[in-house]
């Protein structure tokens, strides 16, 4: 007789801690499963504890070499023989009760394909650091963008089959990927409660942002590849007027390249962006695009001096604009600052992806901000929003809007005039693209970063 559930523990080198990995499964309340321990080219001192669980009815052990965590996610789906199927990284241990509470949910719902619990975060000695719960997905949860983690994930393996398993162009960030898929085909919900221990320590793949940001926006792009859900995006470019000594923060060069080309060169190599408009109460800025840009692609919109004033409403602009551009058909409508000179057309692109991916009515660019924030009282400085009752690591929910990318559907906007609003979903953008020039301070740091 078949399984009902297969967990397959995945190790590397964690010789440390697997032997807690495998004993969180078989000491489990719940006794219908199947575990497989592969074992990926390890050289500590794994084998000698895996070995040690060999005899037991229900363990099958897999040694390979370096294959990697999508191919051997592979291996464990064709070698799974359960109805559900679960991954756990081998510095990671379940809740004696993770396999029962699961698998009950997906056996009440046959339309469920993917249940996920909240978690502990804990450190290399176990200790726990952090509760992260998710929002509740029966009540709360209204924009999927938000994945579930990639291991202690159960899954119904049929409609994982039914979806080619993972992509192995991929070496990392498995759960994000079969997140996209499984949101687009099936029913997904979660466990409010902590069922398993997440290890946090200095080998955890995900601390290498770079990478993960990359892999990420790989997989949305493959993911929209086929499909008509390739939104056209027209970019506008607000700028204000030339100051007193004719000076405008476009104009401003870094590598001896104006701000404002830094942005326009990116959004020229951009897929989804099918017009540009740059729009400016500045002369100066309109001989310049005329001069430089001979393209069908980039247009010039007068702005109204009244319109670039600060703390004016920059939608006010925006409808400005819309009134005025020709022969442009967009379904999203995106704003830029050329203050920031590394977004990437990578990234751009990315943002159209995942608005597009999420179904919502809004986007805005942020980097993830843990810092403790501080107002003054009266009787002296007081953390907001109750921060100092939190750890660092709870802190990692807020973000800090930076990067200078703001876009709507264009549904949303003359619905609205807003283009913010609504389910406003986000991009994560790396440190380097997150580098904004507002002060000459900023300017040299910027060279700086090009120079290295």
């Amino acid at each position: 007789m078949e399984p009902l559930v297969s967990v397959y523990i995945t190790n590397h080198n964690y010789g440390a801690y697997i032997r807690q990995s495998i004993e969180s499964v078989i000491s489990q309340t719940f006794a219908d499963y199947e575990l497989l321990i592969i074992d990926d080219g390890s050289t500590d001192n794994s084998r000698e504890i895996i070995e040690e669980y060999r005899e037991l009815n229900n363990v099958k052990i897999i040694f390979q070499q370096n294959k990697g965590l999508n191919i051997t996610n592979n291996i464990a789906l064709s070698a799974a023989k359960g109805k559900y199927i679960m991954r756990l990284d081998a510095d990671d241990y379940l809740d004696s009760n993770a396999l029962l509470v699961m698998s009950n949910l997906l056996e009440k719902d046959n339309e469920l394909g993917m249940v996920f619990p909240d978690y502990y975060l804990v450190d290399e000695q176990g200790n726990i650091l952090n509760l992260e719960k998710r929002h509740d997905f029966t009540s709360e949860v209204k924009l999927m963008d938000q994945p579930a983690h990639g291991a202690c994930t159960m899954i119904r393996r049929e409609y994982l089959l039914q979806l080619n398993g993972y992509n192995e162009d991929y070496t990392c960030q498995d759960g994000y990927e079969l997140w996209i898929k499984f949101i687009n085909s099936y029913k997904v919900n979660n466990v409010n409660t902590a069922l398993f221990y997440y290890r946090r320590h200095g080998a955890n793949l995900t601390g290498n942002e770079d990478k993960i940001l990359t892999t990420r926006a790989k997989i949305k792009e493959d993911f929209l590849s086929n499909s008509d859900a390739n939104k056209a995006t027209l970019a506008i470019l607000p700028i204000r007027g030339v100051n007193s000594q004719n000076h405008t923060t476009a104009f401003e060069k870094v590598a001896d390249k104006y701000l404002l080309d830094w942005k326009i060169d990116e959004l020229l190599k951009t897929e989804r962006v099918v017009g540009i408009v740059v729009t400016s109460p500045s002369e100066k800025v309109e001989s310049y695009i005329a001069q430089h840009y001979n393209s069908e692609k980039i247009q010039f919109v007068k702005r109204d001096e009244n319109l670039a004033q600060l703390n004016t409403n920059l939608s006010d602009t925006l409808s400005d604009v819309l009134s005025k551009v020709q022969n442009v058909p967009y379904e999203y409508l995106m704003v830029l600052g050329v203050e920031y000179p590394f977004i990437s057309c990578k990234t751009i692109n990315d943002a159209v992806n995942t608005l597009s991916i999420f179904k919502a009515d809004s986007l805005v660019s942020v980097r993830p901000e843990t810092s403790l924030f501080f107002k003054h009282d009266g009787e002296g400085m007081k953390p907001i929003l109750n921060m100092d009752k939190f750890t660092k690591l709870e802190r990692d929910a807020l973000y800090k809007n930076i990067g200078g990318i703001m876009l709507a559907t264009k549904e949303y906007f003359e619905d609205k005039s807003l283009l913010l609003g609504g389910k406003v979903s986000h991009i994560v953008i790396g440190q380097k693209e997150s580098l904004g020039v507002f002060s000459k301070y900023d300017l040299k740091v910027a060279n700086a970063v090009v120079d290295l």
